[in-house]
């Protein structure tokens, strides 16, 4: 078939390099959004490598840019990773339509940081969905999924670039082959089902060191590497990356520091605590948490979050 590669980053250019090696379709052209300063795209730079068309349209309902999308006359247009908007006008000039890349079990983590929040909630399992894309949210029909499980300390970098990334990857083919085949499934998603959440942003991850010990550990995995939990001590913010969760033992008051040891440093949460082993302080790259504690001059008893 004849595709048109929608996408971006670093997954953008992996699905599209997966299609290239496979080399059972044409690749009529790769879409990806439009240059920001100097750096340059990943599927850009290696679309233009392997000599493709590339299109960088800000705006896909403008007439010019739907009828360079005709002139193609592709298949299928694969969206792997794509944040701008693209009306059904555009969606549909493919002759199958198109197919899109989301990284949860669709109903489940509509809308962006779609595997931040899994981990924040405490989810056993998310996965990843190639979907026919409506004009709402993450709301057309299913294609196909794949579940994985998200281990009790597996973090958000974990989770995207040894399970999301891979699994879609793989998943960029199969979908291809499942309209290729004919007859590909359209399975109508469960609205009753459905969750939206926003942006993990800097201030859904602030830590509040009363809640249990399970919801803080969730919270900082969810956040690492982005966009980091946080606390505060001495008036400067502290991010939270590396840790551990201590859930027998008695620890002292919430908030409090409670140990410092030579691999992090022991703060007290509802019915637990958690070793945090590496942070970034304001301002700072990251250090191992023990030496911040001594250069800050933090001690057993000293109160985080103030």
């Amino acid at each position: 078939m004849r595709l048109i590669v929608m996408g971006q980053q670093a997954f953008g250019k992996s699905a599209l390099e997966a299609i290239l090696e496979r080399g059972e379709d044409e690749v009529a052209a790769v879409y990806c959004a439009p240059d920001k300063g100097d750096r340059v795209d990943p599927i850009k730079e290696f679309a233009l490598e392997n000599e493709l068309i590339v299109m960088q349209p800000d705006n896909f309902k403008e007439r010019d840019v739907l009828g360079t999308m005709k002139e193609l006359k592709p298949d299928l247009c694969v969206m792997a990773y794509v944040t701008i908007f693209v009306p059904e006008e555009a969606r549909n000039i493919p002759t199958h339509g198109s197919i899109c890349y989301h990284p949860s079990l669709l109903p489940l983590h509509r809308g962006p940081s779609s595997i931040n929040w899994p981990i924040i909630w405490g989810a056993k399992k998310t996965g990843i969905s190639y979907f026919w894309p409506d004009d709402g949210l993450d709301e057309g029909e299913i294609l196909l999924q794949k579940e994985f499980v998200i281990g009790p300390d597996d973090t958000l970098g974990t989770v995207y670039f040894e399970k999301a990334f891979p699994v879609g990857v793989e998943a960029t083919l199969e979908a291809i082959d499942l309209v290729r085949a004919g007859r590909p499934p359209k399975v109508k998603q469960d609205g009753s089902k459905a969750t939206y959440e926003g942006w993990c942003k800097n201030e859904v991850a602030k830590i509040n060191w009363s809640n249990s010990v399970d919801e803080v550990y969730n919270l900082i995995r969810g956040c690492n590497p982005q966009p980091g939990a946080w606390t505060s001590f001495g008036g400067k913010t502290i991010q939270v990356f590396d840790c551990q969760k201590l859930a027998d033992g008695a620890f002292g008051r919430v908030g409090h520091v409670s140990a410092i040891c030579d691999d992090g440093i022991v703060v007290t949460a509802g019915r637990g605590a958690i070793k945090i082993k590496r942070v970034r302080p304001e301002g700072q790259s990251k250090v191992a948490a023990s030496e911040f504690a001594k250069e800050e001059g933090i001690v057993v008893g000293a109160k985080l979050g103030i």
